[in-house]
């Protein structure tokens, strides 16, 4: 019986040189899976490490033979499965251009009240509105915008980290 797919957010801690993305993302695209969020920063200029986060889909046994596949490239520090630790927490931020003037425009402003976005920009035709939160949130916060004059949505990608005084 085939097992459903999950979603899943991939923490991997790696050396920051070139090639080291290309061989991490290659290993996905290998196996035909499609990556829905990746971001990518140094996190210790000192030491030289960056932090992959990665969200994707696929049958539990699959992404566990990714990751093992990870931990295995040099350049991999650490793999962390965020999705399946309890001390993860996941956010990630947007920015949301609303077309609308009148009615739709306070209606806008309403809605982004309720959702905490705060407005960054305005013009008499226009909002920008930023949002942090889980990407469940900005979906549902995108899509009360649709009807309301959305015009333009630029997001970060998942970011994680662990609760507590240790590191991932």
């Amino acid at each position: 019986m085939e097992q459903p797919e999950e979603r899943r957010t991939l923490a991997v801690i790696v050396d920051d040189e070139p090639g080291v993305l290309a061989r991490v993302v290659g290993l996905f695209s290998a196996r035909g899976y499609n990556i829905e969020s990746l971001t990518v920063a140094e996190t210790d200029h000192a030491s030289r490490q960056s932090r992959i986060t990665i969200v994707t889909r696929g049958q539990p046994i699959i992404i566990d033979q990714i990751k093992a596949q990870l931990d295995r490239i040099v350049s991999v520090h650490k793999v962390v499965d965020v999705t399946l630790d309890p001390a993860g927490v996941e956010r990630e931020l947007a920015l949301i251009k609303v077309r609308g003037t009148g009615k739709a425009r306070i209606e806008a402003l309403g809605v982004s009240e309720i959702f905490r976005a705060k407005v960054i920009d305005t013009t008499l035709e226009s909002l920008i509105f930023e949002l942090t939160g889980a990407s469940d949130k900005i979906d549902a916060f995108t899509d009360l915008m649709r009807p309301l004059g959305l015009v333009e949505v630029s997001r970060t990608g998942v970011l994680s980290i662990r609760r507590g005084p240790d590191a991932t």
